[in-house]
C-alpha cells in the first residue's frame, strides 16, 4: 500500500466513458432541463422555510431578509463549481466522481462515505418529521389524530416504532422503482403543489403587511445578520440533487449547470419573499425559536382570523418533506451505484434493471436501510452531523474545480466557472468558516463517521477498487 496509489486519480473521459453503464442494462436519459431543474429545487426546498424561519427571525429581526441572501450568496460560490463540473463530468456520482478525477482515491471515497452521511441520515430525520406534520395538518380536521406510538422514534415523547416515517420512505420508494422519468414526474408535481403552497402564504401574509414590523430593521445588527445567515445556510442545501442525475439527462453538459444555478435563484427567491411576508405579518419579537413547526401556519392564521389558510400551509409542508425524500432517496442510490462500479462498494449496487432501468437492489437496500434508520433510531446529533458532511463535500467540489482547470484546460466544459480562481477559493474558505462555527459535539459524532469509513475502505474497498486492480 503506497500513498501513490492511494491518490491515484481516474482519467475524466474513463469516468465520462463510462457513465450509464451498470451490471445487467443502462440507465435511461428521459430527464429535461425542468425535470432536472425541480428535482434540485425539490431536495432544496424543503422542511427548512417550514421551520428555520422562526428560529433565524430572533437572531436578526426582519433582517432575516439580508440573512437569507447572504446564505445564497455563500451557496452560490459552491453551486457554481458544482456546475462547471456537472458539466464537464457528466456522471451519476455527482463530488464523489468529481474527487476521483481530480484528487484521488481516497479523497473519493470520504467524499462519499460524507455523501451518505449526507443522504441517508439526513432523509431518514426528514422522514422522522413527516409524521408530527402530518398530525399537524390532521389536527386542523375534526377529532382525528394519529397515536404518538406510530409518529414517535422510541424513547421519544412515547413512540414505539415510527410507521409514519417508513411509510413516507416506501411510498417514494415505489415511486423511484418505475424508472427515473416518472419520479421525475412525480417530483414536479410536489414542487409545484409546495411552491403554490408559499406563493399562497405570501399573499394571505401580505393582507396584513404592517411596515411598523419591519422598526428596527436590524436590532442585533452584523452579528445578528451573519449568525442568522450561518443557520438558514443549511435550508439551501440540496441544489447539488441535479449533479446525481448526469447519467440520466438527456443533454448532460448543458442542462446539469443550468439546473443547479437556476435552482439555487429559485429557491432564493421564494426564501426571500416568505421571509419578508413573514416579519411584515407579525413582529419579530413575537416568533417562538421553539415553537416552530407550525410557524407558518400560525401566521397564516393570524393574518385571516381562519383556520383554513393554517391548514393549506400545514398540508404544503407535508408535500414538501415527500418531495425531499424522493429525491434524496434518488441521489442516494446514483452515488452508489457510481461506487459500485469503481469496485469500492459491492457489485450489487451497479446492477441495472433491464426492463425499468433503474438500480431495484440498491433502491431497496436504501429504503431497507433508511427506514430502519427513521423508524427505530433516535437519529440526534448524528442528524446534525450531515451538515459537516455535506460542507465537507462542497469544499471537495471547490478544490476540485481548481485542480481539474490547471491540470486538465482542454477538456469540454459545459460551463466555466466565472472569476477563476477567486469564486472555488473564495467557496472552499466559506465551506471551512461554515464549519468552524458548528459545535464540537457535531464535529465528534462526525469524526466517528469519518473512523468507520476508513475502516470500511481498507476493509473492502481498498482490496475490491477496479483501479488498483489494474496496477497490481
Amino acid at each position: 500500500m503506497t500513498l501513490a496509489r492511494l491518490l491515484r486519480t481516474k482519467p475524466t473521459e474513463r469516468i465520462v466513458a463510462e457513465g450509464g453503464h451498470g451490471e445487467g442494462g443502462e440507465l435511461r436519459r428521459t430527464m429535461s432541463l425542468w425535470q432536472l431543474t425541480l428535482f434540485s429545487v425539490g431536495a432544496t426546498l424543503g422542511t427548512g422555510i417550514f421551520v428555520i424561519l422562526g428560529q433565524a427571525v430572533p437572531k436578526a429581526g426582519p433582517a432575516v431578509v439580508l440573512a437569507f441572501g447572504l446564505a445564497a450568496i455563500t451557496a452560490l460560490f459552491s453551486a457554481l463549481s458544482y456546475a462547471e463540473l456537472a458539466g464537464t463530468i457528466p456522471v451519476a456520482g455527482s463530488s464523489y466522481s468529481y474527487a476521483y478525477a481530480t484528487l484521488g482515491e481516497l479523497v473519493a471515497w470520504v467524499c462519499g462515505w460524507c455523501l451518505m452521511l449526507e443522504y441517508a441520515v439526513s432523509v431518514a430525520a426528514v422522514a422522522v418529521g413527516w409524521g408530527e406534520y402530518l398530525n399537524a395538518f390532521l389536527r386542523a380536521l375534526p377529532g382525528f389524530t394519529l397515536p404518538d406510538a406510530i409518529t414517535h422514534s422510541p424513547g421519544q415523547g412515547g413512540g414505539v416504532v415510527n410507521v409514519t416515517a417508513i411509510l413516507i420512505v416506501l411510498l417514494t420508494t415505489w415511486l423511484l422503482l418505475y424508472g427515473a422519468s416518472e419520479s421525475a414526474t412525480a417530483n414536479a408535481v410536489f414542487v409545484l403543489i409546495k411552491v403554490a403552497v408559499l406563493l399562497f402564504f405570501c399573499v394571505v401574509a401580505f393582507t396584513a403587511f404592517s411596515s411598523g414590523n419591519l422598526a428596527p430593521f436590524a436590532p442585533m445588527g452584523i452579528a445578528g445578520i451573519t449568525a442568522a445567515a450561518s443557520q438558514v445556510f443549511f435550508s439551501y442545501i440540496g441544489f447539488d440533487a441535479a449533479s446525481t442525475a448526469g447519467e440520466e439527462a438527456r443533454n448532460p453538459r448543458r442542462d446539469l449547470p443550468l439546473a443547479i444555478i437556476l435552482s439555487l435563484a429559485v429557491v432564493t427567491a421564494v426564501y426571500v419573499l416568505v421571509a419578508v411576508a413573514a416579519v411584515g405579518a407579525m413582529p419579530w419579537t413575537d416568533f417562538d425559536p421553539e415553537g416552530t413547526e407550525a410557524g407558518l401556519s400560525h401566521i397564516a392564521g393570524l393574518a385571516t382570523g381562519a383556520t383554513w389558510p393554517g391548514l393549506v400551509v400545514s398540508f404544503g409542508a407535508v408535500i414538501a418533506i415527500a418531495s425531499v425524500v424522493l429525491t434524496v432517496i434518488y441521489g442516494q442510490t446514483r452515488i452508489l451505484f457510481a461506487m459500485s462500479r469503481d469496485g469500492l462498494i459491492p457489485r450489487v449496487f451497479q446492477r441495472v434493471n433491464p426492463r425499468r432501468q433503474v438500480p431495484v437492489a440498491n433502491t431497496l437496500l436504501v429504503a431497507l436501510f433508511i427506514s430502519v434508520l427513521a423508524g427505530l433510531v433516535p437519529l440526534g446529533q448524528l442528524a446534525e452531523a450531515t451538515s459537516i458532511g455535506t460542507l465537507f463535500a462542497f469544499a471537495i467540489v471547490n478544490v476540485g474545480v481548481l485542480v481539474l482547470r490547471y491540470r486538465s484546460p482542454e477538456l469540454p466544459r459545459g460551463f466555466r466557472v466565472p472569476f477563476f480562481p477567486a469564486t472555488p477559493v473564495l467557496g472552499a474558505i466559506l465551506c471551512v468558516v461554515v464549519m468552524a462555527g458548528l459545535a464540537g459535539v457535531t464535529w465528534l459524532a462526525f469524526g466517528l463517521w469519518m473512523l468507520a469509513g476508513l475502516f470500511c475502505y481498507f476493509a473492502y474497498g481498498y482490496g475490491h477498487s477496479r483501479l488498483n486492480a489494474e496496477v497490481s
